[in-house]
This record gives C-alpha cells, sequence and structure tokens, in this order.
C-alpha cells in the first residue's frame, strides 16, 4: 500500500527570486496593488490608507542590511527543503496550490481540480515589466512537460469522491496554459533539474465565492492521506502545499498563529482562523492547511518563518518554510 513519507510547505513569491536590493523598488509598485487590504479586518484599501496606518517602527525592517539578511534566509529555507526532498526520495509528489487564473476562470472555478494528466505542461509567464522581470532568471525559459502520475491521481480523485469531496477534474490544459505557478515553483527551485512523477492538485484560495473554509481545507488533506493510503501500489509519496503565508500585506500575527495551530494540529484552533484576513495572497495558507491535513500522522518542524517587508506601508511577503517528517 502507498502511504505518506513527507509533507513540505513553501511560499513562492517572486519575491524569493528578487534580489533583496530590489525589494524596495517592488514596494514602490504596491503603490497600485488592488489586493491591498487592512490587517485585522480585511478591508481593502489604498496604498495610501495603509500608509497612513503604518507602525512607524516597519522602517527598520527596509534597511539593506536587513533585506539582505531575509533574503539570504530565504535561500536556506529553499535549499533545506529541496535537500530533504531529495534525501527522502519519494516516488510521486503531490503538489497542492492555488491557480490564479492561469487555467481556471470565471467562466469555471472548480474549489478543488485535481489534475491526471500524463503530461504536466509549463509555459513560462510573462514578466516584462517591473521588477517581475528581474524573477526570470530562477525559472525555465522555454516550455516543458513534466511528468505526470495518472494512475495515482485518478485513484485519488475515485477515493476523494467516495469520501463525500465531489472533487472537479482536469486531464489536459487548453495550448498555450500553463500548470498554476504554485507546481512551477516546486519544479524550479525545490526540485530543480529533477523529474519525479507529480499530482497537481489545485485548491481556489483567491477567488469568492467558493473559497473552502479553513476546517474544509484540513479535512480535505485528511482525506487526501486517507486515498493515497488505500491505493494498492507499494509507493511512498510526499505532499507540498506551495504558497503563503501573509501578503500582500505582512500580517505576521496571523503567520505565527497558523503556523502554531498547524504545529499543534488543533482543528478547532484552525476552522477558527479569521476569514478577513485570509484573503488576497494570505488566502495562500489554506495550501498549508490542508498539506498539514494530510501530513497529520507526521510531526511538523518549521524551518524558518522570514517576514519580508518592502515598503513602509508594511506591504511584502512573510516567507515560511515548514516540512512534515
Amino acid at each position: 500500500m502507498a502511504r505518506i513519507v513527507l509533507g513540505l510547505a513553501t511560499s513562492h513569491s517572486p519575491q524569493l527570486s528578487l534580489p533583496a536590493e530590489h525589494w524596495l523598488r517592488r514596494g514602490e509598485e504596491d503603490r497600485t496593488n488592488p489586493g491591498l487590504y487592512r490587517v485585522p479586518d480585511g478591508k481593502h484599501v489604498t496604498y495610501e490608507e495603509l500608509l497612513a496606518e503604518a507602525d512607524p517602527g516597519i522602517g527598520k525592517e527596509l534597511t539593506p542590511e536587513v533585506c539582505q539578511q531575509r533574503y539570504e534566509a530565504n535561500q536556506k529555507g529553499i535549499t533545506r527543503l529541496a535537500e530533504t526532498l531529495e534525501r527522502v526520495a519519494p516516488d510521486v509528489l503531490v503538489i497542492l496550490g492555488d491557480d490564479q487564473q492561469e487555467a481556471f476562470h470565471d467562466d469555471n472555478m472548480p474549489a478543488f481540480c485535481v489534475y491526471w494528466g500524463e503530461q504536466v505542461p509549463y509555459v513560462p509567464r510573462q514578466r516584462s515589466r517591473g521588477t517581475a522581470a528581474l524573477t526570470t532568471w530562477a525559472y525555465p525559459q522555454e516550455a516543458r512537460q513534466y511528468p505526470g502520475h495518472p494512475d495515482l491521481a485518478l485513484h485519488i480523485i475515485d477515493a476523494m469522491m467516495e469520501q463525500g469531496f465531489d472533487v472537479a477534474h482536469s486531464k489536459y490544459l487548453q495550448e498555450g496554459q500553463s500548470i498554476t505557478h504554485a507546481a512551477t515553483f516546486v519544479f524550479a527551485r525545490i526540485m530543480p533539474g529533477k523529474y519525479i512523477p507529480v499530482v497537481p492538485i489545485m485548491q481556489n484560495t483567491y477567488y469568492p465565492p467558493n473559497q473552502p473554509r479553513p476546517r474544509r481545507s484540513y479535512e480535505f488533506g485528511i482525506a487526501l492521506r486517507n486515498a493515497i493510503e488505500t491505493w494498492k501500489r507499494q509507493a511512498r509519496v510526499a505532499v507540498l502545499g506551495s504558497g503563503g503565508l501573509s501578503h500582500f500585506v505582512v500580517d505576521e500575527e496571523l503567520d505565527r498563529q497558523v503556523l502554531k495551530v498547524l504545529h499543534d494540529k488543533d482543528l478547532d484552533a484552525i476552522a477558527s482562523l479569521p476569514l478577513a484576513r485570509l484573503q488576497s495572497g494570505s488566502s495562500e495558507i489554506r495550501n498549508w492547511i490542508t498539506t498539514a491535513g494530510a501530513a497529520q500522522h507526521l510531526d511538523m518542524e518549521v524551518i524558518d518563518y522570514v517576514p519580508c517587508y518592502r515598503s513602509p506601508a508594511g506591504t511584502g511577503c512573510a516567507m515560511g518554510f515548514a516540512q512534515w517528517t
């Protein structure tokens, strides 16, 4: 029988691949970001409104020295996860991430979707404006196909249906479409040059009205483990949650709360996480929640938590790296 032998979770922000000397420039671009919201009530605000209420102490986070320290800590976190994945060497990797209108749009936005194609397409994203263009070095610049694992994926779909999760499925994407950036980040940074067969599972974290609630995300993870471990094949499987933590406004209080309740496996506390603060980029915390449910039988280790500010308004991305072994 198959078994889950490893869980991993990582942020996947472009800021991870952006040299520290460009962070403040990226912060300037946040002035026009429509995805900013106020902590803790989740109200959407402009950059100017956010700046007016920001803690002046954020300024100490914006020095070249601090940004460089944060950048180096991020690279160490990524390296640690990549080394763990290489050491454990699973037969299959299940990637839990969100699609940000790369394949799914308002005409069809499933809450959960399991991809079961033989090949997983990667198509480079256009990064021709601003500092985003500086992150292209971290990703392949040509289209590629990565190996899928349709046998396990089809079993997961069937087993999830048996457990009351009516998941959507996708066997292929339209020409020119890429699998979610949540997966392509993993290809580029966590397993570069390796071709472990993958099963991508997309969770709609971003877009109302059908975002899974935190309890549902955790229960989906538990059901996913049950599905994998009823697969009648000797296989060692890893699950990896890609995305988060809080962004585009850094919310350290929320992040530390999330890391604690996941570590403690406290379902009631997970279910009580504030929905108003699980919006915009912070919504990707749901991918960590699902991973924690799938790896509930393992012990969680937080490798690092790195809040990366990039403007005096408190914008940026809080990076997290964790493993379950």
